[in-house]
């Protein structure tokens, strides 16, 4: 059986409406990796982006809505 190579994403590139898993969080700031963890954003949690915007993109995150930035979204992998 062949290996299958798994594609991974940041939050950035992926479809909308789609529930994706964190793999990897790539923050230098240990207090935004706190901040994330409390809205419960962690590796092997769930996430949906619902909307992209121009410079950020809108996610839900267990039953809430929030915000982040491309970059914050482009260091986030799904």
């Amino acid at each position: 059986m062949a290996n299958k190579k798994v594609k991974t994403m940041n939050l950035w590139e992926v479809e909308k409406y789609c529930e994706y898993i964190v793999k990897e969080i790539n923050t230098c700031e240990e207090e935004l990796n706190s901040f994330l963890f409390s809205l419960g954003l962690y590796i092997g949690s769930k996430v949906t982006v619902v909307n992209h915007f121009k410079s950020s993109v809108v996610v839900v995150i267990k039953d809430g809505r929030y915000s982040f930035d491309k970059q914050l979204a482009e260091a986030i992998v799904v």
